[in-house]
């Protein structure tokens, strides 16, 4: 059986892989299933299940399977994480200028597939205790997230061991557009849909798999105000700018398909405009084509969904929005998360910086 022999393939709206060695996938695909169960986003499903399509591939060159890794065998993977050489990693002692690697995967990819693999050996620990977690426990957690707090118990909720499967990562700072930037590439954009899309983003801060779940009924034009199910299914509102709600309320008059070309009428709000999908609901791929499409035009190199979102989040910080806030309007599901915007703030925190050493030098 060779690599290619294993892929991962859409089954019933949910991922599963596929292969000759059924039993072996059993374990793995009954984890994938566990997480669609428990509401996990789909996205995270399938990056899940392209992790462990890489680790069960690398277990059949090493002539291994599932049922006796061990924690020598876990750490050997590690290693081979961040050691591996392929195409547009020349290695040998050409290094990257953008994150200093010549070899093996960045270690935000290294981290997830662990996290992946890590939760598949705790689901079979679940259901089999008498099975043995090869996976290293680490020193405990220091904070849980939202659902682990909510609910009648969650006053029960404890910390929990981590894994020592990981590779230190590092806390880059988010990049968004300066003001230039952000005018060339709004100005490229030429259709009522894709400035509408763009303006959420920049002046709303709301994700790409955010926009494209938005519906119809979400959008309140005449008070301003947008409904957005976030990471998680989390809900929240978010105010519409009134240029970005007259830009929605064209789209919708003047521009957006009433059905698709097979007659069937769908509630999202952006869908395709135009070819053989017309009125079908607008995809990933498609939202990342019409990014594409217009970096280039508009020779904004940076211009991704995400960047327009993070210049939302560092508009916030610099006009001094408190940080409460700022997650709230964001989505963030930690403070930390929306802390780093402060960062990108340097007037404010240089004028507390200043006030501070003022004080100091009073009391002094």
């Amino acid at each position: 059986m060779t690599d290619s022999d294993l892929r991962v393939e859409e089954r019933n709206g949910g991922w599963a892989l596929s292969g000759p060695a059924a039993t072996e996938l059993a374990l793995v695909n009954d984890y994938l299933g566990y997480l669609a169960d428990r509401r996990y986003s789909p996205r995270t499903v399938r990056a899940y299940a392209f992790d462990l399509l890489a680790f069960c591939r690398w277990l059949q060159a090493e002539n291994t399977t599932l049922g006796v890794v061990t924690t020598e065998v876990l750490l050997r993977y590690l290693a081979h994480c961040r050691t591996a050489t392929f195409r547009g990693r020349p290695g040998g002692n050409v290094y990257s200028i953008r994150d200093g690697r010549n070899t093996g995967y960045a270690a935000a990819t290294v981290n997830r597939r662990m996290v992946a693999i890590s939760g598949m050996f705790e689901f079979r620990s679940m259901r089999d205790p008498d099975t043995v977690n090869p996976v290293p426990k680490g020193a405990e957690r220091r904070r849980t997230v939202r659902v682990e707090r909510g609910g009648l118990l969650g006053h029960l909720a404890t910390a929990k061991p981590t894994s020592r499967l990981r590779v230190r990562q590092p806390r880059r700072l988010p990049r968004g557009l300066d003001a230039i930037e952000a005018n060339a590439l709004l100005n490229s954009f030429r259709s009522w849909r894709d400035r509408a899309m763009a303006g959420l983003m920049l002046l709303s801060g709301l994700r790409s798999a955010e926009i494209l779940a938005l519906k119809v009924g979400d959008v309140d034009i005449p008070r301003g105000w947008v409904r957005v199910i976030g990471k998680g299914d989390k809900e929240r509102r978010v105010p519409a700018d009134g240029e970005v709600a007259g830009l929605i309320q064209t789209y919708l008059l003047a521009e957006r398909p009433e059905a698709a070309v097979d007659g069937t009428v769908t509630d999202r709000l952006f869908v395709v405009a135009k070819g053989p999908h017309r009125g079908r609901p607008l995809t990933p791929e498609g939202l990342r084509a019409i990014f594409r499409y217009h970096r280039a035009r508009s020779g904004v190199a940076a211009g991704h969904p995400h960047a327009l979102r993070h210049s939302f989040g560092t508009a916030l910080a610099e006009a001094g929005v408190d940080l409460a806030v700022i997650q709230a309007l964001m989505g963030h599901d930690h403070v930390d998360s929306s802390a780093r915007y402060v960062h990108l703030a340097p007037v404010h925190v240089r004028a507390a910086y200043d006030d501070a050493r003022a004080r100091q030098r009073r009391q002094g």
